[in-house]
């Protein structure tokens, strides 16, 4: 008897019965061998050492894959799990997952782990890889599998059988060796040498059995793993680059902002990151402009049956700041601005001819979001958006798709941030609308990409409970993707809230409505940039673009003179005269990341001249003022500015 497998190629070939995945790759080449982790079966996870049960569509994967990533940090967490219990009897393990580029496993223990403990932890995890263990896939009658974990002191093993997995699902368990065992769907390596060493304990964290503080409290191990050790001294690098450019320590550095307990998610934004939002907004606002936008504002707080007509009540009520008033009244600011968009185009009669109608608001919008998750101007509960809204017919909807992905990507590039791809979030599991509407609307962006020269990437069931979604994925200067820009098509809430023009043949229609935003929220995306150029801001964005710094006292007048020419030319300049040495005034404005430091005195002064030092530059330019007044006027134009757009 032979078993047909097909590849992803299309080929076709006959195998023994019994044949594994394992196998099929020796039989193509050795090197793959070597590299293949486990198989997809017709979709489904698959051991390397488990044989093929029937004909079957198979997919090889490679350690190297996003997925032979997941399985290798799978089998990094028990590798972890198996050396805590080897060197810690009696500590009990409980879940294991992978997350974005790691794992971490959640251990109950009566005695509290320490960072300290992490070298004995991963030398022990080296010792389990270099012993080679077998790893074997068993299957488990379900009241046997509770009665042994029970037995054996693993009673959250047990709590998983009897709480988590449904009656009638196998239960698996893999083998380490020939003692440690752990309850698991798999997949797993065919044993722990094919591991590799390239790991490392990250930090420890605290945790509740099942997210539930009632329960149980748990201590969890976070760890990461790579395909090689070149990826993982790659990885560590990137995030000591990103300590290093954390917005929140930049922000503190350069003045930007703050934020305090007593406005928890809300920041404080000083003189210079107030400078850097303005000019921000008001690069926003040109290119918005001259795409045909109509700019629009619509109120903070708005009364309950309004919210309640839009569907925010029902579906968004928990994010949603409430508010009583001494009349009986039920407000809500708001946490979105497209309801109120919907109220201004419903403010007279619409007629086919005024469609598209593109209307922006930079909104301030307030939603609650848990303490836990707030993480500077990353995750916030009080933000602005580059919202806009753009209301238009359904023959339009490519067309406007489209226009907008081109203005995206220019403004990205104008911000220095390069579009690594475009997805696209399909339909969710929950959703409204029927499988042909769906496919309608999904059918729509995706033809929309194209005509911009796009070719998304599907993110299944990522899109919006109403609507299929485009989203920007960006990478920034040291590897890291961020989602910035987004739009949608939704044909729900303008007729959830009667919105409608008067078509060509004279009666009523629904308009079609697209949710778009560029950068997204302007705190996040100050956050991004900031952690983009490590504070280092090219001319046009940065708060202080040149600062003026005396050698000497008798200089004063004469920084005072060039600061106000600056100033009339357009730049944001500012004078250091504090009796310092002028050693002392660069160090401190280059940590503050000023690009241009004018040094002058007595002779510059006789002269009507500057020295210009740039950041990160050991070197000056002797220029007169007027040679340096007309270069940097140029240079700190906007890219739109400088384009003539």
């Amino acid at each position: 008897m032979s078993i047909n497998v097909k590849f992803p190629d299309g080929a076709e070939r006959a195998y023994d019965d019994g044949v594994t995945p394992l196998k099929i790759a020796e039989g193509l080449s050795k090197s793959l061998a070597k590299k293949v982790v486990a198989a997809k079966v017709d979709g489904a996870w698959w051991d390397l050492t488990r044989a093929l049960e029937k004909d079957a569509k198979i997919e090889l994967v490679v350690r190297d894959s996003a997925d032979g990533l997941e399985v290798l940090r799978h089998d990094a967490a028990h590798v972890l799990a198996q050396a805590v219990q080897d060197l810690f009897p009696g500590t009990q393990v409980t879940i294991g997952p992978v997350v974005e580029d790691g794992f971490y496993y959640d251990f109950y223990r009566d005695e509290p782990f320490s960072t300290d403990d992490f070298p004995r932890i991963e030398a022990r995890m080296r010792e389990i890889v270099d012993a080679d263990l077998p790893i074997q896939r068993e299957v488990w009658d379900r009241a046997e599998a509770i009665s042994h974990f029970n037995a054996i002191g693993e009673t959250f093993k047990a709590k998983i059988i009897d709480d988590v997995i449904p009656p009638g699902e196998p239960i698996t368990v893999y083998r380490q060796g020939n003692e440690w065992k752990d309850l698991c769907r798999g997949p797993h390596l065919p044993s722990t040498g094919r591991l590799g060493k390239a790991f490392k304990l990250m930090k420890l964290a605290g945790a509740y059995w099942r997210g539930d503080q009632a329960n149980e409290q748990l201590q969890r191990i976070y760890g990461t793993a790579w395909a090689d050790e070149k990826q993982l001294e790659d990885y560590l690098h990137r995030l000591e680059e990103a300590e290093k450019r954390d917005h929140r320590r930049r922000g503190r550095q350069m003045d930007l902002f703050h934020m305090q307990e007593e406005g928890r998610g809300m920041v404080f934004w000083h003189e210079k990151g107030l400078t850097l939002w303005r000019t921000i907004e008001a690069y926003m606002r040109r290119r918005l402009e001259k795409a045909g936008y109509v700019e629009v504002r619509t109120p903070q707080v708005l009364d309950r049956s309004f919210w309640e007509k839009s569907g925010h009540w029902e579906n968004y009520r928990a994010n949603m700041f409430v508010c009583e008033t001494a009349e009986g009244e039920t407000l809500s600011l708001k946490p979105m601005n497209c309801p109120g968009h919907v109220q201004i185009f419903k403010f007279g009669q619409k007629s086919y001819r005024d469609l598209p109608l593109r209307m922006a608001e930079f909104g301030a919008c307030h939603r609650y979001e848990p303490s836990g998750a707030l993480h500077g101007l990353m995750r916030v509960r009080a933000f602005t958006q580059d919202d806009a809204h753009i209301f238009c017919r359904e023959d339009q909807i490519e067309d406007e798709v489209a226009r907008f992905i081109t203005l995206a990507n220019s403004v990205h590039e104008d911000f220095g941030l390069t579009r690594d791809h475009i997805a696209l979030g399909t339909r969710p599991e929950l959703r409204a609308g029927s499988e042909d509407f769906w496919d309608m609307a999904e059918g729509q962006l995706l033809n929309a990409a194209r005509k911009a020269g796009v070719e998304p990437v599907i993110a299944e069931g990522d899109g919006a409970f109403y609507a299929p979604k485009l989203d920007f994925q960006l990478k920034d200067a040291i590897g890291r993707i961020w989602t910035c820009g987004t739009i949608q098509n939704d044909y729900v809430l303008p007729d959830r809230l009667g919105a409608e023009y008067v078509g060509e043949d004279g009666q009523k229609h629904k308009p079609v409505m697209l949710h778009r935003a560029i950068l997204g929220s302007l705190e996040r995306f100050i956050g991004v940039i900031i952690e983009n150029y490590a504070g280092a801001f090219p001319l046009w964005l940065a708060p202080v673009q040149v600062t003026v710094a005396t050698i000497t006292s008798d200089a004063d007048p004469y920084a005072d003179h060039v600061v106000d020419l600056l100033k009339r030319a357009g730049l944001r300049a500012e004078a250091d005269k504090r009796n310092e040495k002028i050693g002392y005034k660069i160090r401190e404005h280059s940590l503050a990341k000023v690009p241009v430091i004018a040094v002058v005195g007595r002779k510059e002064a006789d002269e009507r001249k500057v020295a210009l030092r740039r950041l990160g530059s050991q070197e000056q330019t002797v220029m007169s003022l007027d040679e340096a007044l007309d270069a940097l006027k140029d240079e700190a134009k906007a890219p739109d500015e400088r384009r003539g757009d």
